[in-house]
């Protein structure tokens, strides 16, 4: 995964009056859950919609008026209706412990359904993963090279070293389906399948008549 650094100052007050006094200033109130302890900061809010608006995924180094801290978001509240940012939560990563992150999946190769006629169809664009933060890649690719019209992957078939999925094995995470043109196609060449036999059996039986005349 890539890596963002983040400036950020260390509150010296907490509670709601002052968490709004950091809101109404531009800034967005944050925790940090740290290996010795946690930690109130507040961040930029323009600089961390820049993060969180991002299809990426980042490690944190987060800067607490000179002391570094790698981290993770873990949490973010936003407000109901204007969606803005409202608090921040960052998890502290230690290198010798897994965490739980979610990676965003990309779609690779195109597939024999495609080819076909078929239609992809994404069912989800993000994983959960628990991992050691060094074995954390930037995103999970799927190759559907191989998916036929009707096929899907699944969750359960991924093997990845140093993942440890944890949606259920059996959830589909994309899939090709007939498309409404190919369906189309395919009755139409039914019909003149049909049409030719019946011209056929037809011929047939006048053939037959005749020869009995």
């Amino acid at each position: 995964m890539k890596t963002i650094a983040l400036n950020a100052i260390k509150r010296t007050e907490v509670g709601s009056v002052n968490a709004n006094q950091i809101r109404k200033s531009g800034n967005i109130p944050c925790n940090l859950y740290g290996v010795n302890g946690n930690t109130n900061f507040h961040v930029n809010e323009i600089i961390f919609n820049k993060i969180i608006n991002s299809p990426e995924v980042y490690f944190i180094d987060l800067d607490i008026e000179g002391k570094k801290h790698k981290a993770i978001i873990k949490e973010v509240q936003f407000h109901p209706v204007t969606d803005k940012t409202l608090h921040i939560d960052f998890l502290e990563v230690a290198e010798d412990k897994p965490i739980n992150v979610v990676l965003p999946i990309k779609i690779t190769g195109v597939s024999k359904g495609i080819l076909a006629g078929g239609k992809l169809r994404i069912v989800t664009r993000r994983l959960k993963v628990r991992a050691l933060a060094k074995d954390l890649p930037e995103f999970i690719a799927i190759d559907i090279t191989k998916l036929k019209i009707g096929q899907a992957i699944k969750v359960g078939e991924l093997s990845i070293t140093g993942l440890t999925f944890l949606d259920a094995s059996n959830a589909v995470i994309a899939a090709i389906k007939m498309s409404r043109v190919a369906t189309i196609v395919d009755e139409e060449e039914e019909t003149e399948e049909g049409a030719t036999e019946a011209t056929a059996e037809g011929a047939t039986a006048e053939a037959e008549a005749t020869s009995a005349e």
